[in-house]
């Protein structure tokens, strides 16, 4: 089971923040790809109490259910792949897919069963290596809203830290404090 620690800075943009770096760093449309997320929580929001996330991830003709949890630094992601047939059963009649992810909601306390489908997050998403790590431009839709992001994912959080600050000063977009997708996707649900 493929796992990872997750190390990325976020701040939201506005449109015309987001769509002046796309065009400083050449993005076109051909390099914005789509993806969307779909969300899993129990109804009392039991993963989401413990800090961690469940999502199933249509990415490039391909579905990823991920695992979210709190690490010392950044998020530890347990990936697990899954054929089209298992992610729309989970999405569709929520029939989540066995396996290791399983095993860890479990040792969590929270028993897998109870967890239901809460909705999806659509985003248009560009790429661009920048310094030791990837710039990530993001047009979200969602439950009726839409937001633009820029993540910065690295290795090295002091020096990653560093870069992104750097490149926000640059660009002298403020830092806002950002929630991650699955926090704003919630409190827009809880809003609706």
């Amino acid at each position: 089971m493929p796992q990872n620690i997750e190390i990325e800075f976020k701040n939201m943009l506005t449109k015309e923040e987001y769509l002046r770096l796309l065009t400083d760093f050449q993005i076109d449309e051909i390099n914005i790809f789509f993806q969307e997320n779909h969300y899993f929580d129990t109804k009392e929001f039991a993963l989401k109490d413990k800090g961690s996330a469940l999502r199933i991830r249509l990415k490039k003709n391909s579905w990823e259910m991920t695992l979210k949890q709190p690490a010392e630094i950044g998020l530890l992601e347990t990936n697990q792949i899954l054929s089209e047939r298992e992610a729309l059963e989970a999405i569709q009649f929520g029939r989540l897919p066995l396996g290791q992810i399983k095993l860890i909601i479990e040792e969590m306390g929270i028993p897998f069963g109870k967890l239901v489908y809460f909705g999806s997050l659509a985003t248009r998403r560009a790429e661009a290596a920048f310094k030791k790590g990837v710039l990530v431009f993001d047009h979200n839709i969602y439950l009726n809203q839409e937001d633009f992001e820029l993540e910065y994912e690295v290795e090295n959080f002091q020096e990653g830290q560093e870069v992104f600050l750097q490149l926000l000063k640059n660009y002298q977009i403020p830092v806002r404090k950002t929630e991650n997708k699955i926090r704003r996707f919630y409190r827009q649900k809880y809003n609706l």
